[in-house]
């Protein structure tokens, strides 16, 4: 048994996470619930939970604010939020688990069987620990990294040390300036949106480059880029304005 509390400030969410939990996901045991930031933690010092489930967004203290004040993160960990846009690009940067409000159940079954595996293989929770520093320095984007979460680990990389990334159906390769190649089970374009900040450009269909490292744009035979590590990138029609655009510096 997974042992469990939840944190959301109205208590109706609270009863029906619960229900939710009784129903569709047994092997969760629930410890003890609360319905402020400072009570959740108590809970979580006095119970030691393995998994807790927290609201984003409550009055008087966020879930982003709670975390801060703990000493140690040795708990997996769902976040819940009402509104897609709140603090969503840190949790995703992050590959944190979170849970948007009316909770769909087959997430909610996914979430908790992740869980589950960390918690019976004693990880430790790199993933939060790498969204509270995003959330901490948030105008330092030279210190961000982003989580690839791979079959065997989750990866901390910073984007300034990616390349470039090509798709390949639902998966994604990151290719890194060390040279090698990483493979994540995620589709191009949610990491199209995550890195939109970092000068990252789609300049096709199944690419994503690294502004920084564009040696030059070719214009014959259709179009392609060339990187600084010798790869060739094709250019679709598309996106040759928002190509020009974005590399009106390059001849």
């Amino acid at each position: 048994m997974i042992q469990t509390i939840i944190i959301d400030d109205e208590q109706n969410n609270v009863e029906n996470l619960e229900g939710l939990l009784q129903l569709y996901c047994p092997q969760v045991h629930i410890l003890g619930t609360a319905i402020n930031a400072d009570d959740g933690i108590v809970l979580i010092q006095n119970l030691k939970p393995q998994l807790v489930f927290l609201d984003i967004q409550m009055p008087g203290k966020t879930g982003f604010e709670m975390l801060k004040e703990l000493p140690d993160y040795s708990f997996e960990i769902i976040l819940i939020t009402a509104y897609d846009q709140y603090g969503i690009q840190a949790i995703k940067f992050s590959a944190v688990d979170y849970l948007l409000k009316p909770v769909n159940i087959e997430e909610l079954k996914v979430a908790v069987q992740k869980a589950e595996s960390r918690v019976k293989g004693k990880m430790q929770n790199y993933e939060l620990e790498n969204l509270l520093q995003l959330i901490k320095n948030r105008e330092q984007k030279s210190t961000h990294k982003l989580a690839l979460p791979t079959l065997k680990e989750t990866r901390f990389v910073n984007p300034r040390d990616i390349i470039r990334c090509e798709s390949s159906n639902a998966y994604t390769s990151f290719f890194l300036s060390s040279g090698e190649k990483i493979i994540v089970s995620r589709p191009i374009y949610e990491y199209e949106e995550l890195l939109a900040g970092f000068d990252f450009i789609r300049c096709h269909q199944s690419h994503l480059v690294n502004k920084e490292h564009i040696k030059s744009w070719v214009k014959e035979d259709g179009g392609y880029l060339i990187l600084d590590n010798g790869d060739e990138i094709p250019i679709s029609r598309s996106k040759k304005e928002i190509l020009t655009q974005a590399l009106i510096h390059l001849k």
